[in-house]
C-alpha cells in the first residue's frame, strides 16, 4: 500500500478538506495525482457543499516529481496530470485552493484545476518549466491563457518568472490574498458560506461556464440555457422563489437539492 499523501475530511459544515501532504515540498508525482484522482472520484460519487485543498502552512506545491519526468517520460508524466486534474475540475461543486508558500509548475497548475483561489501575502506563483527546456504539460497552457488572457499567460510561461501575491491579485490569477495565518482559515470560510448555498446550482453554473469557453459563444448560450431549465426544477429553486416573493432577496434557506 503507498502511503497516503493525499487525505479528505469531511466537515460538519460540508466542506471537504483535500489536503495535500507530501513532505517536503509536496512535488507531484504519479503516486500523488493518482491519490488526487481517488480522491476526486470519491467525491464525486458523494459530493460534499464545497471543496477546499490545501498543501499545508510551508507550501502548496512546488510541481512534478522532476525525478520521475527523467524516469517514466513526459508522456506518463502528461496522462497522470491530465487525468487527476480533470477529476477535480470536473467536481460538480466549488473548489477553492488554499495556497501557502509556493504554488509552482505543476503546483500552481493543481490550483488553476480548482474554481478560486486564496493565497497568502508572501506566496508565489509560477509556471517555471521554460528554465528546464520544456513548457507546462499538466493543463497550464491551456488554464492559465483562460483566466489570465493569452498575452499574460505567454509571458509568464516564456519568462517563467514567480509572481507575487500582490500581482497575482491584481492580474486575476488569484481571488483573495490573506496573511499566511489565515490561509486555511478564510478557504474554509468561503467554502463553508458556500456550502450552505444552493450547491446543485453552483455546479449547473460552473459546468455552463467551463464548457462554454470550450466552444462557440452560440453554443455556450445553448448550454446555458439547458442548465437554466434543470436548476428551475431543483427544491432550492422553488424554496429561493417563494422566499423572494415572500421575503425579499436574500433570505432563502437552501436545502441543497
Amino acid at each position: 500500500m503507498a502511503e497516503p499523501f493525499v487525505t479528505v475530511e469531511r466537515r460538519p459544515d460540508g466542506v471537504a478538506l483535500l489536503r495535500l501532504d507530501r513532505p517536503k515540498a509536496n512535488a507531484l508525482s504519479g503516486t500523488v495525482l493518482g491519490q488526487i484522482y481517488e480522491a476526486a472520484r470519491d467525491l464525486q460519487a458523494d459530493p460534499p457543499g464545497a471543496v477546499v485543498l490545501w498543501g499545508g502552512r510551508r507550501i502548496f506545491a512546488a510541481g512534478a516529481d522532476i525525478v520521475e519526468l527523467e524516469g517514466v517520460g513526459a508522456t506518463s508524466v502528461g496522462t497522470n496530470f491530465t487525468a487527476a486534474l480533470g477529476a477535480l475540475a470536473s467536481l460538480p461543486r466549488v473548489t477553492i485552493a488554499a495556497i501557502n508558500g509556493y504554488a509552482l509548475g505543476g503546483g500552481l497548475e493543481l490550483a488553476l484545476a480548482c474554481d478560486l483561489r486564496v493565497c497568502a501575502e508572501d506566496s508565489k506563483l509560477g509556471l517555471p518549466e521554460v528554465l528546464l527546456g520544456v513548457i507546462p504539460g499538466g493543463g497550464g497552457t491551456q488554464r492559465l491563457p483562460r483566466l489570465i488572457g493569452s498575452s499574460r499567460a505567454k509571458e509568464l510561461i516564456v519568462t517563467g518568472r514567480q509572481v507575487p501575491a500582490a500581482e497575482a491579485l491584481s492580474i486575476g490569477l488569484v481571488n483573495r490574498v490573506v496573511a499566511p495565518d489565515d490561509v486555511l482559515e478564510s478557504a474554509l470560510e468561503w467554502a463553508g458560506q458556500l456550502a450552505r448555498g444552493p450547491v446543485v446550482a453552483h455546479g449547473l453554473a460552473k459546468a455552463a461556464v467551463d464548457q462554454g469557453l470550450e466552444g462557440t459563444l452560440a453554443h455556450g448560450l445553448e448550454l446555458e440555457q439547458a442548465a437554466f431549465a434543470q436548476v428551475a426544477h431543483t427544491e432550492d429553486a422553488v424554496r429561493g422563489i417563494t422566499s423572494f416573493v415572500e421575503h425579499g432577496p436574500g433570505k432563502a434557506t437552501f436545502v441543497g437539492r
